[in-house]
Formats: structure tokens, C-alpha cells, sequence
């Protein structure tokens, strides 16, 4: 990316911010995260095949720490991997409810999840509050 693009998207997010409450997810937020949930599909999807590429040739190494260290790293390639792999379909899901014009809310309270929210996980589906209520009871179920 480059300091341009990064500069344009942050003014297009500071103008976005700035609307009123009232023009929530309007047609030129839906248009944004429509477009930014595309790209970062994409982006995903070339690091998935990038990392399958790296692990599917690995190096010749005689050394037992070389090779410790590369199957360290393979298995955190991994790890990366396969959370970008559940990433894909919460991106379909999301793009599914812009198409739809459910984006942004809250699939529980019907509520704005907000964009300051939205900016930082475009996949969101809770608002903050649900989101920290769901996450209280897991930490529950776990801790019991």
C-alpha cells in the first residue's frame, strides 16, 4: 500500500465519521465497506496462497536450530493461515449484508454497531456492548 492510499483512506474514514448520526450507513458508507470488504478479501486470500507457497517448499537444512526454528515458524504460518481461512466466509457474510442493507447493525439488538467500530472490524456483527455480554459468558462457560 502506499502512503497515497493510506492518506485517501484516511480521509475518506474522517469524512465518513464526520456524517451525522442520522445518515448512518448511507448508500456512500455501504459503497466504502462494500469496497474495503473486497479488498481485504483479496488481500486475504494472496496471503493464504503465499504462506501455502512458503510451506510447500521448505529449505534444505542440516542444522538441528535451522530447522527447529523453520518448523516454529511453519507452524505459526499455520496458525495464520487457517484464522484468515475463517475470515473468508465472515467477509462473504458481511458483503451478503450490505447487499441486503443489514450491514453495520446488530444481528442481536438491531442496534448501529457504529463506524469508529466497523473501521477496525469490518466483519463486526454485535455492537461493542452484545459483543462484551457474549464474551463475559464464554470466559463463564470456559472458567466453569
Amino acid at each position: 500500500m502506499t502512503a497515497e492510499y493510506l492518506s485517501q483512506r484516511a480521509e475518506q474514514h474522517a469524512r465518513l465519521l464526520a456524517s451525522p448520526d442520522e445518515d448512518y450507513m448511507n448508500e456512500e458508507q455501504l459503497e466504502f465497506f462494500k469496497g474495503y470488504l473486497l479488498d481485504l478479501k483479496q488481500r486475504t486470500m494472496l496471503h493464504i496462497d503465499e504462506l501455502k507457497q512458503q510451506l510447500s517448499s521448505p529449505p534444505e537444512l542440516s542444522d538441528e536450530v535451522d530447522r527447529a526454528q523453520y518448523e516454529e515458524e511453519s507452524r505459526l504460518s499455520l496458525r495464520i493461515m487457517d484464522r484468515e481461512r475463517k475470515l473468508l466466509p465472515k467477509i462473504d457474510q458481511a458483503l451478503t449484508r450490505i447487499a441486503r442493507k443489514e450491514f453495520g447493525y446488530c444481528l442481536e439488538t438491531g442496534e448501529p454497531i457504529g463506524l469508529a467500530r466497523l473501521f477496525i472490524r469490518p466483519v463486526s456483527e454485535y455492537c461493542a456492548d452484545v459483543k462484551l455480554l457474549h464474551e463475559g459468558a464464554e470466559k463463564h462457560f470456559y472458567d466453569e
